[in-house]
């Protein structure tokens, strides 16, 4: 499967297509982001976990913006799973990235690993590496939806107050990119509190993650209080499909607002 990778990177660092490929790289026992940009220096280059490839999470789209907004002549070359082409999409939607100027390399995730995400599309739309496997529902969801309506409220109380305010979500989330955060402006949130009480923090970010979210699962990942993120946007992801037709990085390259208006 890194074969398959590298074999493409190489070629598209050869012809000129590409200035530089945002990658992982294994050095020292550690895999973390690398911009590769010769040909020859693809040898340390890493999927993450041999027997799971794509498991090791990075907002490497979020770099990305970072990359692009230094340099936007550059023409650059990222790996990409199913979450991350969403990612790249939604970011042209919400026109902070430009899309000609991105060549996604994409890998499809094992079943293993999209049944770990509850992914609902876990791979690229042309792979480079790896075999397309099937959706997984969204038990989580489920779940959370058969309880009575004073029950569940009272389950997500309890979770939200785990919150020990990190901003852990927030900063690593590939498809958060305001320069002036909500959940640090005094004026927008009116609670004199900062950051703000549960559960404003989290119902703020939900809403913020209306029409953004691409079910990457980065923001639970890093949670130190281990709150099911995830699930509480995938609700939010269900209900702009439910309420909007719109799937986020999906259904087309404009925000889901731009739709509800018939623009």
């Amino acid at each position: 499967m890194i074969e398959q990778v590298q074999s493409k990177v190489r070629e598209l660092l050869e012809a000129g297509t590409i200035q530089g490929f945002l990658g992982l790289r294994e050095q020292n026992g550690h895999i973390a982001p690398h911009l590769f940009q010769d040909p020859t220096d693809l040898e340390g280059m890493s999927l993450g976990d041999r027997e799971r490839p794509g498991d090791a999470r990075y907002p490497l789209t979020k770099i990305l913006l970072t990359l692009t907004g230094n340099d936007s002549r550059a023409k650059l070359g990222i790996l990409v799973r199913g979450c991350d082409e969403r990612a790249l999409e939604s970011l042209a939607a919400w026109n902070q990235l430009d899309r000609d100027k991105v060549v996604p390399v994409g890998i499809a995730c094992p079943r293993e690993l999209a049944e770990e995400c509850e992914c609902e599309r876990p791979y690229p739309k042309d792979p480079v590496a790896g075999e397309k496997t099937e959706p997984v529902a969204f038990a989580s969801v489920s779940r959370i939806e058969e309880m009575e309506p004073s029950e569940r409220m009272r389950y997500w109380l309890r979770e939200f107050d785990k919150c020990v305010k990190c901003y852990g979500c927030r900063d690593i989330c590939p498809v958060c990119f305001c320069r002036e955060c909500s959940l640090e402006d005094q004026y927008l949130i009116r609670t004199r509190n900062l950051p703000p009480e549960n559960p404003v923090f989290h119902l703020t970010r939900a809403v913020h993650m209306a029409g953004r979210c691409i079910d990457c699962g980065l923001c639970e990942q890093v949670c130190p209080a281990e709150i099911p993120l995830r699930t509480l946007y995938k609700k939010v992801g269900q209900i702009m499909e439910d309420e909007f037709s719109y799937h986020t990085g999906e259904t087309t390259g404009k925000p889901p607002l731009q739709i509800a208006d018939g623009e």
